[in-house]
């Protein structure tokens, strides 16, 4: 059995056709260096944004380190590494639903908003996970209930309490609110594409697009949780201006 030991090697004689495995060390690469940027800006912003751009650093900087152990599975087995990668999103999916509740406690925001969007967040990602790894034969009904989650996280966001707290900050949080929605409305879209192309059910037919699963979630990622993250820093570095 290959040795974790020997990834670093089977990593420099990645194939300049291994498309994927550049799409993973790219991944790892951007994770990394938004990580440092967000840590390093933190000395700039007052207590009141400081946690927003330590949680958008934390997310990128976790993603960064699952991307650098994902990038040597695959170099060892040419396999799309599901376990990584859904331990990756079970810690920085919730991160990114702290950061709603961040910038709308200006407006009010409770507990409550929070505790709900990380269950809806958890409850994706779970039977999201049994269905492409664990009861594949059912991937569909496993996929069915994580895109219920999905859709009302999407409508708590823009047009639930979400919402309407975010109307009553106006302002700025309003439109970094605004721009989040939009990320969680089509970024976060990307993965249940994703999902069907790695899993069999009614939408088989889409295995004829010839898309790899690991090219459109590295992809996402690194769009969904830097993007995220730029946000949150705009947000914070216009607040500072007021």
């Amino acid at each position: 059995m290959t040795n974790y030991m020997l990834f670093p090697s089977l990593v420099t004689k990645m194939l300049p056709t291994d498309y994927v495995g550049f799409t993973f060390f790219v991944g790892c690469m951007a994770m990394l260096a938004a990580s440092a940027f967000f840590f390093l800006s933190l000395s700039q912003f007052d207590k009141k944004w400081r946690t927003s751009v330590l949680v958008s650093g934390l997310i990128t900087f976790i993603a960064a380190v699952h991307y650098f152990y994902m990038r040597d599975y695959w170099a060892a087995f040419q396999e799309s590494p599901t376990f990584f990668r859904y331990v990756d999103w079970i810690l920085t999916v919730p991160l990114m639903c702290v950061e709603f509740f961040l910038i709308l406690k200006v407006a009010g925001a409770k507990q409550g908003l929070l505790t709900k969007m990380i269950v809806l967040s958890i409850i994706m990602l779970v039977t999201g996970y049994i269905g492409e790894a664990v009861d594949r034969d059912n991937a569909w009904l496993w996929g069915l209930v994580s895109g219920i989650a999905y859709f009302v996280i999407v409508y708590e966001i823009w047009m639930g309490s979400a919402s309407k707290l975010a109307n009553a900050a106006g302002g700025n949080v309003l439109a970094a609110h605004k721009i989040l929605c939009w990320f969680v409305l089509v970024g976060w879209s990307i993965y249940p594409l994703g999902y069907m192309l790695g899993t069999d059910g009614w939408y088989s037919g889409l295995h004829g697009l010839n898309l790899n699963i690991d090219v459109v979630y590295n992809i996402a990622d690194a769009i969904n949780k830097i993007g995220f993250g730029l946000v949150i820093y705009n947000l914070a570095l216009q607040s500072q201006k007021e």
